[in-house]
């Protein structure tokens, strides 16, 4: 049996004719441009036309893509794509089977099939589909009745699946895919066994004023690592390692005096601001969004708070977000209470969902919240009584951070963290913390602030942060002029103050209060 030959399924074109996408464009001029531009592989989707339109608009578009050697695909419609001659068809859960379309169009015919879970994905790999098509990623206006939108995490999850049953077969992910998020997508997706094979496209090249350019765009993107992923190679860290590194991390922050950029709840700002400034960071609370690019330019990071939520404040989280994930700014997410209103786990979902955040820090509630846990109530934006045993928190914040790629951090008694390979426990803090307002906020900035210069290896930004400022709180209690919140406040800033002078001048001492291991 010969077999078939290599499809290069990186930026793959489904056509819309819908007025709302095309507009008045022509479709075979539009798909002309896209494949000059750089498409390796079109879809004809068109649901309302009938069948001896389809063929015409078909054989038209197959003398722009065959001779340029792009596979064209029908959807559905295997009678289609045999009358008109085309490389195969993309058929849906509702459609023709496999089996059957594997029969009439023979071998050599390329046969996609549309996956929305893992049983449907290993289903179609095992009945041997040449590629599947996995979404929906992200809700979109191109396509009806939507059974459910997946995520990255569902695609991940997905391949993640086919790898260990083990298909190699060929993927790409749909649904809402774009020049914003195409390469976080690609990013997020990948778990360590399987990757996609390429991005499905629709509006971001069929309602473009220029496809030849949109496409030529998207495939330089595609490409490319996105500008945020910049821990390439994560080294192992011994809490003996931790020591030694902490304070020279800490030295570089305060040497460097990074822009920490805060939208922030109103309750904090200017306690936050304050801390910011002790630890040698420079802030700026701006709750704008349209300032964003002009701040994420200054090489500083982002903290997104959501303790003050509103559907305008998301809108400007978004907006700044874009701009920070558009440079390589490193952001931080501190899901404020996530669990106990509707509209913030709403939030939750809109922001994990319209960029990607370096670290996720938050207390338990709000971890779980973030994990899309189901059921997690908070009183206010209090973690509320502890629901998992350590070992169970662990297991989620360690799961957490693999399934975004990122590191999560999950405050408490004992703090967890991990970038989903290396997890610690950390025991440093003081329970005047729990005493104040705005203390898990202001952890957010310190942790930010450390992460702005210490880009090449984030979960030792993260821990950095987290010692220098729970170690900080330590000294601070054990102050004899501290005697309840009101004092330790002052103390308490004053303290970080004095750990980033002691780092600056090499003073590491501080650092062997650091109490952690690995888990």
């Amino acid at each position: 049996m010969v077999e078939k030959q290599p499809i290069d399924y990186s930026l793959y074109l489904v056509t819309d004719s819908t007025p709302a996408i095309l507009g008045d464009k022509d479709l075979v001029s539009v798909v002309r441009a896209a494949v000059e531009g750089g498409v390796t592989i079109v879809q004809l989707r068109d649901k309302k036309s009938d069948t001896g339109e389809l063929v015409r608009i078909a054989k038209e578009l197959h003398k722009v893509t065959k001779p340029a050697g792009v596979p064209l695909l029908i959807n559905d419609r295997v009678d289609m794509a045999l009358a008109a001659g085309v490389e195969g068809v993309h058929v849906g859960q509702d459609d023709l089977n496999l089996t059957t379309a594997r029969r009439l169009l023979g071998p050599d015919a390329i046969i996609g099939v549309t996956a929305n879970s893992e049983k449907e994905a290993l289903q179609a790999a095992r009945d041997g589909a040449d590629y599947l098509g996995i979404g929906t990623v992200y809700a979109t206006p191109t396509k009806e009745n939507t059974k459910s939108i997946i995520g990255t995490s569902g695609v991940q999850q997905i391949l993640t699946s086919l790898a260990s049953d083990g298909h190699d077969v060929k993927t790409v992910c749909i649904g809402g895919i774009n020049h914003g998020n195409a390469q976080r997508v690609l990013y997020q997706t990948a778990s360590p066994s399987k990757r996609l094979d390429g991005l499905a496209v629709v509006s971001a090249i069929m309602a473009s004023n220029d496809p030849r350019e949109a496409a030529i765009s998207l495939r330089k993107l595609i490409v490319q690592p996105p500008p945020f992923a910049t821990t390439v190679h994560k080294p192992t860290l011994s809490p003996e390692d931790l020591i030694v590194k902490i304070p020279e991390v800490i030295k570089q922050m305060a040497s460097k005096k990074p822009l920490c950029h805060n939208m922030t709840n109103l309750v904090v700002q200017n306690f936050a601001a304050n801390v910011a400034i002790a630890i040698g960071s420079s802030p700026i609370m701006s709750n704008n969004g349209l300032e964003a690019p002009n701040l994420a330019a200054l090489g500083g990071s982002l903290v997104i708070n959501m303790g003050t939520t509103t559907p305008e404040i998301r809108s400007n989280h978004l907006k700044a977000l874009a701009a920070y994930n558009a440079v390589g700014g490193p952001t931080l997410l501190d899901p404020v209470g996530a669990g106990a209103t509707q509209q913030r786990r709403d939030g939750v979902k809109a922001l994990l969902a319209g960029g990607y955040f370096d670290v996720i820090k938050g207390n338990e509630g709000e971890i779980r919240t973030a994990s899309g846990a189901q059921g997690v109530k908070q009183h206010g934006v209090d973690s509320g009584a502890s629901q998992l045993s350590l070992e169970e928190k662990v297991t989620l914040v360690k799961g957490t951070a693999a399934r975004e790629r990122n590191v999560v951090l999950m405050t408490g008694p004992s703090d967890v963290v991990s970038d989903g390979e290396r997890t610690f426990i950390i025991e440093n803090g003081h329970q005047l913390l729990g005493e104040i307002t705005g203390s898990g906020c202001a952890l957010g900035t310190t942790i930010a602030s450390v992460m702005a210069v210490h880009r090449e290896d984030k979960l030792l930004a993260a821990i950095a942060g987290i010692v220098m400022y729970e170690i900080a709180a330590e000294r601070a209690a054990a102050r004899q002029d501290v005697k309840g919140p009101g004092t330790f406040v002052p103390a308490f800033i004053d303290e970080l103050y004095l750990i980033r002078q002691e780092s600056l001048q090499g003073d590491s001492r501080w650092a062997a209060a650091f109490k952690v291991k690995s888990a």
